[in-house]
């Protein structure tokens, strides 16, 4: 069963389509720059106001201020899973930030071709969860066992997240980057923003085109834990999928909100890892015992909250910053292609 009306539906995709042309317009305006913090801080807060306004919203259109109780008691219910959906992929969004990062910083991208890789990976990566959504929304409205497999793989990526956490990753063993090499003729410079260039009369594809493949193809990667985890929260697809695009069409402004402090965050992978554990034994416990929204949602925030604390107070053992990686140095990202 879903709240997902048709006019609901319908409002939905409306404001996702305007955002997305907002947001386009606004850069085409702004044309290639380096992102501030001011201006990131400032974008940040108004997906984060965006997303408090729908919700406030479908509470409403659900009967929350009405006389009728029960419809107030389910619009309570599912405003309370849309938020905690949304927090859970908010915190689970931040790996994708490290990963990003890396990402960046080993294709030297200038800081002013950052944000329009972000914003069409990020394009990319929304069809592909909504794809992979509304898969999982089905398969489980079929089979409910594959609940206990979905919470039985979270317990297990909550455990190899944090015997990995602190350790450098090797994009060099990447299968998407493989596979991308494998497919194209990778250029050795920038051309602007440009996804295809001319080398010596050859056309290649830009570093920027790899990029962009690579950030909607690691998102969906990450989708595989993040999805099954806001099932274990509500099984509702209206919810699933609004809380998740909601959470990642404030993931651009996010990042360059947090790759500059991702450093006094060092121990952040451990408390995502412990989310997952989390999560994943609460949708193990379903038919045995189903955890209130609110617990999940304290329980997430607690988790957060003290990660970053000991994050501030306990310094890191290296100095080398979570997902750093070392680019060819040789390689100017400023030279124009011939």
């Amino acid at each position: 069963m879903s709240v997902g009306t048709p006019l609901l539906w319908s409002l939905f995709a409306a404001f996702v389509v305007v955002a997305l042309l907002i947001d386009f317009f606004a850069m085409n305006k702004q044309g290639a720059h380096k992102v501030s913090m001011k201006e990131a801080t400032i974008w940040s807060l108004i997906w984060v106001s965006v997303s408090f306004v729908f919700v406030g919203f479908l509470w409403w259109y659900m009967g929350g201020t009405g006389a009728d109780l029960a419809a107030k008691q389910l619009a309570d219910t599912k405003a309370l899973e849309f938020i905690t959906g949304y927090v859970v992929e908010k915190a689970l969004a931040v790996d994708n930030i490290f990963v990003f990062l890396m990402l960046f910083t080993y294709f030297a991208v200038p800081a002013e071709y950052q944000k329009r890789a972000l914003m069409i990976g990020i394009l990319v990566a929304l069809v592909l969860r909504g794809a992979l959504i509304l898969v999982g929304a089905w398969l489980i409205a079929q089979f409910h066992w594959i609940l206990y497999l979905f919470g039985a793989f979270l317990v297990f990526t909550g455990i190899k997240m944090w015997l990995a956490a602190g350790d450098e990753p090797d994009l060099e063993a990447n299968p998407a980057l493989k596979w991308v090499r494998k497919h194209f003729t990778i250029a050795p410079n920038f051309d602007g923003e440009k996804f295809f260039t001319k080398v010596g009369g050859l056309k290649m594809a830009t570093p920027m085109l790899v990029v962009v493949i690579l950030i909607g193809i690691i998102d969906v990667v990450f989708a595989v834990d993040s999805i099954p985890a806001i099932f274990a929260i509500t099984t509702d697809p209206f919810i699933v999928l609004t809380s998740n695009v909601f959470a990642i069409l404030g993931l651009r402004a996010m990042y360059f909100l947090l790759a500059g402090l991702h450093e006094k965050f060092h121990l952040l992978p451990y408390g995502l890892a412990l989310v997952l554990v989390f999560i994943g034994t609460k949708m193990l416990l379903l038919d045995i015992y189903k955890v209130p929204i609110e617990w999940s949602l304290g329980g997430t925030a607690a988790i957060l909250t003290v990660t970053m604390l000991l994050s501030v107070l306990i310094k890191p053992k290296s100095d080398t910053p979570h997902g750093a990686f070392p680019f060819d140095s040789k390689k100017d990202a400023t030279d124009k292609p011939e």
